[in-house]
């Protein structure tokens, strides 16, 4: 196995869309209000590289099956779109960084990040890009690695250090736009060079998937308009007034 420069640029790019507003993101904010950002991202990088170990070894691990390619190819490409609705709901915090430890910073962020990333979006996002990329394991590891570190540092300077407010709603729409995208291309290609379908199926395959995106993504859109109110300001991943960088920070 090799690095392979197209497997690591489209894994740097899935997991950077996936990150953003994610769980992992937002814990990653949190963190750096209390400990230093270069502790913070040193967790994040030993936890990523363990849980997308493990995730590229389960996505290999599935193609070893070759009668089930073609639906391994089709799961994953359809996923994304999955993963582009999943991106307009958006990620909460369920109380991750405020757990008592005994451990120091980085260990503390390490296990809170492995634990928050099993069963996330960019874990299952790792295994679908594995399936794409079987040859390419290692280009996919460092890829999603690169990936969830230029997200997370991304959240911490802009969120947290600069704190500048970012149009979340934004963010996570053109996110969600380009993830739909890749699944919609990796779906013609699937029906056009594996399955070899007819044009006209095809294409009423397509406008299908289009109307059922369309409608799941105006569903979650207006949901999520409705939590918020319907509020004039756009909403932050930072506040200034939620988040206070403490000046004497955790060595």
């Amino acid at each position: 196995m090799y690095l392979n420069f197209v497997a690591f640029l489209v894994a740097v790019g899935a997991v950077v869309l996936a990150e953003m507003g994610d769980k992992t993101q937002l814990l990653a904010m949190a963190f750096a209000t209390k400990y230093k950002a270069s502790k913070v991202m040193m967790g994040v990088f030993i936890a990523t590289v363990f849980n997308h170990a493990l995730a590229v070894a389960v996505g290999n691990y599935i193609t070893r099956f070759d009668g089930a390619q073609i639906w391994i190819q089709g799961i994953a490409s359809l996923s994304f779109i999955f993963f582009g609705l999943w991106t307009i709901r958006g990620d909460k915090l369920n109380g991750e960084e405020n757990r008592a430890t005994k451990f120091g910073p980085i260990i503390t962020v390490t296990i809170a990040f492995f634990i928050a990333e099993m069963g996330d979006k960019t874990q299952l996002a790792t295994i679908a890009l594995a399936t794409k990329f079987p040859d390419n394991a290692i280009g996919v590891l460092v890829g999603t690695t690169t990936g969830m570190l230029i997200a997370d540092a991304i959240g911490i300077i802009i969120g947290v250090v600069l704190c500048k407010k970012i149009p979340e709603r934004t963010v996570k729409l053109v996110s969600a736009g380009a993830f739909m995208l890749f699944g919609f291309i990796g779906t013609y290609q699937v029906a056009t060079q594996q399955l070899q379908l007819g044009i006209t199926t095809i294409i009423l395959i397509m406008i299908a998937l289009l109307i059922i995106t369309a409608g799941a993504s105006y569903y979650l859109i207006k949901k999520e308009w409705e939590e918020a109110g319907k509020e004039d300001d756009p909403s932050c991943l930072c506040k200034k007034d939620e988040i206070e960088v403490k000046e004497d920070q955790h060595n």
